[in-house]
């Protein structure tokens, strides 16, 4: 009886399940609520996303991964057993041989306890595979041949930049700016600016809406309510995406830096090769508009976002496993 292979992409945001043959069947936020007084899961995944910042006192909406490492691990084991269920279906016999991407920065003992919560979530098998290497394949790149690509996977809570050559990374840094300190720069800016207190949601929303990285030929508004700092009620702002770019200015600069770093370490060669064929961006931060111009006006290197950015990671982690299972048989 042939086992599941099954593809993990463990995200600070969102959680995203590839299964070999299906495709990914499974795209949820990485949230989990529950009761504080009997300590029950009320909620798992999109539901629970719902509750953030909407919760009566006892019952808590939270974020079980902290800038892609796992900072609650008992409540990620129980959401990874939930979505393994829920993509699986009940009709399993055997246990799934599964891989689960990390950032490329985690250290062994990360990397254990990801495995450890793997393990407990009723896997056969783990492969713990490097998020850029999940990417490039994801990304419909072909990692083995012997020629320098460079990824940068902006996800939730990590950025991960590397140069991948003959299968393995060359050179990687990781850093902790990525979409939810995209977020976080929104809702400061708007305290700061118009004394407006507003959610992490609200700020997402105007990520996705208007925000972006580069100036833009037009600009877009959008009305975004919150509460009034200093009179203590509800208040309604008209916000420009000129303002957001300015927000997101130095978080973006920072990403900018770490891939200027990144190149200063790799060799001329693989430079030369990505001088060439480019950067590619994935994971959904990726999506911000302008980023692909910002990096590509200070790098004077073409930049393109990948087909599917979300998912680019966990396909290319389920692709893993069918590499690898390649090597074996």
């Amino acid at each position: 009886m042939q086992g599941t292979d099954i593809g993990i992409d463990l995200g600070t945001a969102s959680i995203l399940v590839y299964i070999k043959g299906r495709g990914v069947v499974l795209k949820e936020p990485s949230v989990v609520a529950f009761d504080r007084d009997t300590n029950k899961i009320k909620a798992i995944g999109e539901d629970a996303r719902l509750m953030l910042g909407r919760t009566p006192g006892n019952v808590v909406a939270v974020r079980p991964l902290r800038q892609g490492v796992i900072s609650d691990y008992k409540v990620t084991e129980r959401m990874m057993k939930y979505f393994i269920q829920k993509a699986l279906g009940r009709r399993t016999f055997r246990k799934p041989r599964i891989a689960v991407c990390v950032p490329s920065g985690v250290t062994e003992v990360e990397k254990k306890a990801v495995e450890d919560a793997t393990y407990q979530a009723g896997a056969r098998e783990v492969l713990i595979i490097e998020e850029p290497i999940a990417a490039a394949i994801g990304a419909g790149i072909d990692i083995a041949k012997p020629c320098g690509n460079m990824i940068v996977d902006i996800g939730g809570g990590t950025s991960d930049i590397a140069v991948i050559s003959l299968g393995g990374t060359v050179v990687s840094d990781s850093i902790k700016i990525a979409g939810d300190d995209f977020d976080e720069a929104i809702v400061r800016y708007m305290r700061k600016k118009y004394n407006l207190l507003i959610g992490e949601r609200t700020a997402e929303d105007i990520k996705i809406k208007i925000g972006c990285a580069f100036k833009r030929p037009e600009v877009d508004y959008l009305d975004v309510n919150g509460r009034d700092l200093v009179t203590g009620y509800p208040k309604t702002v008209k916000v420009s995406s000129a303002e957001t770019e300015e927000a997101l200015r130095d978080s973006a600069a920072q990403i900018v830096d770490t891939i200027h770093g990144v190149f200063e370490k790799t060799p001329p060669e693989l430079a030369a090769d990505i001088a060439d064929r480019g950067i590619v961006l994935t994971g959904g931060g990726s999506l911000l508009q302008g980023l692909e111009d910002l990096i590509a006006s200070k790098t004077g290197i073409n930049t393109m976002t990948a087909e599917d950015p979300m998912t680019a990671v966990a396909i290319g982690t389920g692709r893993y496993v069918e590499f690898i299972a390649g090597y074996h048989e």
